[in-house]
């Protein structure tokens, strides 16, 4: 009884070991730097939604630490370098809205284009690209009129082709931000509620 508490006693030791910060397993999330554009990929309110929190946040940043655009397209991107102010990280909102596409005379397929070379000119620039899907399942197909698939076209577009993800807990029911995160070992956050995506935005961009 003695040997096998003892092995136990060591079992629970190396587990907790390989579990400590010196394993290199990073507690603190996945970090990305300033500034960020944040755009949208559908037109959805959730990028006003960023926007927001971006604001009640006040990063110290020698240069505006973030811009949202809707719309925003690689030359956005481009001038910002060229400027001698290029942006670091590129937050794109996953998630379509009907009203707000019509609104701007624009189609999925525009959107899932644009956000193409948004991020293709991203990838050129070294920028971290950040998949955001945050108004849980009425964002996804389960929330959507019968036959529209635009949220889940939205997210062929971006999540796959992200460096972290940030997703709302109640819209991967499905687990299918899990599957691609697993499958092609992207680093993602999730949250419940807009007070944890504020704390985690605050640690992922505060160094």
């Amino acid at each position: 009884m003695y040997g096998l508490k003892r092995y136990l006693l060591l079992s629970f030791a190396i587990i907790c070991l390989l579990l400590s910060p010196l394993s290199g397993i990073d507690e603190d999330g996945p970090k990305a730097e300033l500034p960020v554009l944040i755009t949208s990929c559908g037109q959805s309110p959730g990028a006003t939604m960023i926007k927001v929190i971006f604001m009640k946040l006040e990063f110290e940043h020698p240069d505006p630490a973030y811009t949202t655009k809707m719309q925003a397209v690689p030359e956005d991107l481009i001038s910002a370098k060229e400027a001698g102010n290029p942006y670091k990280s590129l937050i794109i909102v996953m998630g379509a809205s009907l009203k707000g596409m019509g609104a701007a005379g624009i189609s999925i397929d525009d959107e899932r284009s644009r956000t193409e070379s948004l991020i293709n000119e991203a990838r050129k620039q070294g920028i971290t690209v950040i998949g955001a899907h945050i108004e849980g399942m009425k964002r996804r197909a389960q929330g959507a009129a019968p036959g529209d698939n635009t949220d889940e076209l939205s997210i062929d577009a971006v999540a796959l082709n992200s460096d972290i993800l940030i997703i709302n807990k109640d819209g991967d029911q499905d687990r299918r931000f899990s599957i691609i995160a697993e499958e092609n070992d992207i680093p993602m956050v999730v949250v419940e509620k807009n007070l944890e995506l504020m704390a985690e935005l605050e640690k992922m961009f505060s160094h």
